[in-house]
């Protein structure tokens, strides 16, 4: 049976870029993967392959219901596929109304947890959903926050129930006997050989250095956003200009106001000094 490695992180965290990385590592090309080639790691929200591997589609059921089916299908995809899988995931590490592990214990291999600077985040956030940012950081703090949650709509993707962000990061990274490796978005952006190389280690992948090095050039952010500007993105949501916007860190200093700091910090101060994005006198780190 496959394995599955999930992607796991907050809306905005670097998953995509990290998942060009992976695919471009994977290919071993000698030119960049297209960003529209990373099907194969799907969200793992995607509806089309829920309808595909239930046989009823999704439009027809509730989203409790859908919840109680969506470990069943991911142990469906691991008998189909051979070799690895990956997908990417945005929702938090919850259970069923039956209180089964949405992603099942018995095919998973491990989780490669993303997180980023929730002060980055919400900047990010913002400009992918084309809203205020005031709207995010109150999303941010939400126990009951979901994607595609409405029961009158039709999404391309499942109901995906995030919580806050601070819950968010805690539901994946303390989840018991979970195989887990946490990259920092920042570490990603500024030591990226000793990051990645580490994260294609725990993903059982070829880690010769110089593969390595190619697959972190071709994901590079220019190169990503070269790309987005000549082909699209089909993942870039309909409401924002661009997907790959800067790719950044520390752009919130000139974004946010000091009330937005000071809300971030109040909701997140924990789990923020627990991964070294604030001091113990509450000073932001990047």
């Amino acid at each position: 049976m496959t394995c599955i490695y999930w992607l796991a992180s907050y809306p905005k965290s670097g998953n995509t870029w990290f998942r060009a990385f992976l695919k471009n590592l994977r290919v071993d090309r000698d030119t960049p993967v297209n960003i529209n080639e990373l099907g194969d790691m799907a969200i793992a929200s995607h509806r089309p392959t829920f309808d595909r591997f239930n046989g009823v589609s999704a439009v027809n059921l509730l989203p409790d219901e859908i919840d109680r089916l969506r470990p069943h299908i991911y142990r469906l995809e691991a008998q189909y596929y051979s070799g690895p899988l990956f997908k990417k995931v945005h929702d938090a590490y919850l259970s069923t109304a039956e209180g089964r592990p949405m992603f099942p214990p018995e095919v998973t291999a491990g989780v490669v947890y993303i997180i980023r600077n929730p002060f980055d985040v919400a900047v990010s956030y913002a400009h992918h959903l084309n809203c205020d940012v005031n709207h995010i950081i109150t999303c941010m703090g939400d126990p009951a926050y979901a994607l595609c949650g409405r029961e009158d709509r039709a999404y391309h993707q499942l109901r995906q129930r995030l919580l806050s962000w601070s819950m968010h990061v805690l539901s994946w990274v303390d989840a018991p006997n979970m195989r887990l490796h946490v990259i920092r978005y920042e570490d990603m952006k500024h030591r990226p050989l000793d990051t990645l190389t580490k994260a294609t280690r725990f993903c059982g992948l070829p880690d010769n250095p110089e593969r390595v090095s190619r697959a972190i050039r071709f994901s590079a952010f220019g190169v990503l956003q070269a790309q987005e500007n000549t082909h699209g993105f089909k993942e870039k949501s309909p409401k924002a200009t661009s997907f790959f916007r800067e790719g950044l860190t520390g752009s919130w200093r000139e974004l946010l106001g000091e009330d937005d700091v000071k809300t971030l910090i109040r909701d997140h101060r924990t789990v923020m000094q627990r991964f070294g994005y604030l001091t113990e006198n509450d000073k932001p780190v990047y």
